[in-house]
């Protein structure tokens, strides 16, 4: 495919799966537009909307030490999340997967907001032996999504420890005006056991003993018998990077990373060196074009910051060596790796088809609940 770029945001044809209209505007422009119609709290209902939320999270926990759990990370979202809970006069339990990545300035953010804000804190600290054979897997499966066993862990121990404490809500990072946009064969997975389950069976050498993990029927449970709801909470606010930023800054003490996501030295390495090496993937792309959507950001803005180094090439160095030691691997092993042939989540056992007629279903009669 000859390259093309979207006439409206900066998605382009590094996306095997982007389409473009007659304007030239791309697949991805246009599927923010749903998303937002179905997701994005009007800006004239999002008062009452995001009361009526409250009223109904605090009701679902009168009479427990808490009403709800959330994630955190370190990085914009989630901590935005726990100020924002609190504000709204909620009881959350923070929840915080230590899988072994974490960067000092991640760890600093974590304890430095929790503490202001007065938020009690599960850290949950993962078998490295394990979790380290499971990332390997991911690398030697050769698809773009090596993000997934950390993710899935993530809303593993949410939901785990929300029916733990009998708690109907977890209230997450995710965001229509910051993360609609993320090409399927860029991050496909992260809910998907069977996908999980058959790399690491193919590539993997141990046994998955303790890792966090939820299969579909494990999901259902959670969803339907539990009755455990995520919600997305800052689609029901005026939510903006920038002044989001600013507050965390000014009032908490949070300190900046670099990155999306770049809380995490493995998510640094993965997003900043390996992506571009291997698969000619760039996320500020996805990033920079959804914060163009949703009006933070120009077109001419966002092109202009992507002639700036992904990340300082000194560092990219010491992240590699860092992450390969860690690893186990040699550079050779790192090399073999970037050369192997690209491969997708197609290539693998998955539960896509079942995953993907559910959100047909959820989303006919989804209307602004996270």
């Amino acid at each position: 495919m000859q390259h093309k770029t979207c006439t409206r945001c900066i998605m382009d044809t590094t996306d095997p799966d982007i389409t473009f209209d007659a304007d030239g505007v791309c697949s991805h422009c246009h599927r923010y537009d749903r998303v937002a119609g179905q997701r994005l709290v009007p800006l004239e209902q999002r008062k009452e909307k995001l009361a009526e939320l409250v009223a109904e999270i605090k009701a679902a926990g009168k009479g427990k030490k808490y009403d709800c759990v959330i994630g955190v990370s370190g990085g914009v979202d989630s901590t935005y999340v726990a100020y924002i809970v609190k504000e709204l006069g909620l009881r959350p339990l923070a929840i915080h997967l230590d899988n072994g990545w974490n960067s000092e300035l991640a760890v600093a953010n974590i304890q430095k907001t929790l503490e202001t804000l007065g938020i009690d804190l599960h850290t949950h600290v993962i078998d490295w032996m394990e979790f380290r054979d499971l990332q390997l897997s991911f690398l030697k499966a050769a698809t773009p999504d090596g993000e997934v066993p950390t993710d899935h862990a993530i809303f593993a121990l949410l939901y785990e420890m929300a029916a733990k404490h009998n708690l109907k809500h977890v209230i997450t990072g995710t965001n229509v005006v910051s993360e609609a946009i993320l090409p399927e064969k860029w991050g496909y997975g992260y809910f998907d056991w069977t996908y999980i389950k058959d790399v690491h069976k193919r590539f993997g050498t141990s046994r998955l003993a303790s890792y966090p993990h939820f299969s579909l029927a494990r999901l259902g449970y959670y969803v339907f018998l539990r009755k455990i709801r995520l919600v997305s909470i800052l689609n029901f606010v005026d939510y903006d990077k920038k002044v989001a930023m600013d507050v965390l800054q000014n009032e908490l003490g949070w300190v900046y990373y670099g990155g999306k996501h770049y809380e995490s030295i493995y998510t640094r390495f993965y997003q900043a060196y390996l992506l571009p090496r291997k698969f000619d993937i760039d996320k500020r792309k996805a990033h920079y074009s959804n914060l163009v959507l949703s009006g933070q950001m120009t077109r001419e803005q966002a092109l202009a910051a992507m002639q700036e180094p992904v990340y300082p090439e000194n560092l990219l160095v010491e992240d590699r060596d860092y992450v390969t030691k860690k690893l186990g691997l040699k550079a050779d092993d790192l090399a073999a790796i970037v050369a192997s042939p690209n491969k997708t989540f197609e290539d693998y056992k998955t539960s896509h088809s079942l995953f993907e007629t559910a959100k047909r279903l959820v989303n006919a009669t989804r209307r602004y609940i996270g």
